[in-house]
């Protein structure tokens, strides 16, 4: 698998990251640890998931596949915190006191000492961000992170924590982005590139809207089934959406592909993205996903598929002219 270096930093990772959001609920610590070791022997290196997954079964599960499946070394490990795990004083949000007090829940759980890259779930608007990024500077110095990322953040968000001064710069951010959401597009995507900082596309088949499984309805072992991911899944079961497949599966079926592999190729292959995040139900799943290394869009195909998708950009994003 392709190698990438991770915003402006020395950090490589492979271009398709390994999602475990799923790991513990709907996917077993067996399950789990068939997928890492196929994705490890794709060439896979970079591995997400965040103290608030599963109440912290997933960093358990992978924390015990490092020692047992695949090599600590041989994987970078991302997780994050901010979002809320308890009512404590210290059990949430972006303090220097909450988040200091995370990550050392985050490596007591994977059972590592130090984390590759620690990312801020999400923006604290009740916490200075000042002292937010101070605790981040303090995370590497102290040996128990290496690099320093966010998600989530709104444009203005991003642009303000990249350019507070910081031992420490942050490399990257992790947003929502597929053919069905182009939003970050507008402010995101552009701040990032600005300043050097690297997007991690979630959700990157459209909350596996955009492999076509729910053209007739929903399956009864999907995502849109369960009582955890419904709503999730709805939000993109639109008529836009229902468009945006067609032209996706109309694509897949002239390159002799899966619609998977098309909608993750052309994510995986927009300015400034550097892996998005698959996670899979189990491991056929995520087999289809690496298939799409194999393939590059051509630009005919890459153009109709922008076409399709566009996103409507209005003042002050869209040039005066």
């Amino acid at each position: 698998m392709e190698q990438r270096y991770l915003g402006r930093s020395g950090l490589r990772v492979s271009r398709t990251a390994l999602g475990t959001m799923t790991w513990g609920r709907d996917t077993d610590a067996d399950e789990a640890a068939t997928q890492l070791m196929a994705f490890a022997d794709a060439g896979g290196t970079l591995v997400d998931t965040a103290d608030v997954y599963v109440e912290g079964e997933s960093e358990r599960i992978l924390g015990g596949l490092l020692k047992e499946v695949v090599p600590r070394e041989e994987l970078v490990i991302a997780t994050k915190a901010v979002a809320r795990r308890s009512d404590g004083p210290f059990g949430g949000g972006a303090s220097r006191g909450a988040l200091l007090t995370a990550l050392d829940g985050s490596l007591r759980r994977l059972d590592v000492d130090h984390i590759d890259l620690w990312q801020l779930h999400a923006w604290d608007a009740n916490v200075p961000l000042e002292e937010t990024l101070t605790a981040l500077d303090t995370a590497v110095t102290s040996g128990k992170v290496r690099y320093a990322g966010i998600s989530n953040y709104s444009g203005w968000q991003l642009a303000t924590a990249a350019t507070l001064p910081t031992q420490h710069p942050i490399i990257s951010t992790q947003v929502e982005y597929s053919l069905l959401e182009r939003g970050i597009e507008r402010e995101v995507a552009p701040a990032a590139t600005h300043h050097g900082i690297g997007l991690l596309p979630w959700a990157p088949l459209g909350r596996g809207v955009l492999t076509g499984k729910y053209r007739n309805g929903t399956p009864p072992d999907s995502r849109g089934a369960s009582a955890h991911f419904a709503g999730y899944v709805e939000q993109h079961r639109t008529e836009r959406a229902a468009r945006i497949v067609q032209a996706v599966t109309t694509a897949a079926d002239g390159l002799g592909t899966s619609p998977l592999c098309v909608a993750l190729a052309w994510v995986r292959d927009r300015p400034g993205v550097v892996a998005p995040v698959v996670g899979a139900r189990d491991t056929n799943q995520l087999l289809g996903s690496l298939d799409a290394e194999q393939l590059t869009l051509p630009p005919a195909i890459r153009a109709a598929l922008d076409d399709v998708s566009a996103l409507e950009l209005g003042y002050p994003e869209r040039p005066m002219g």
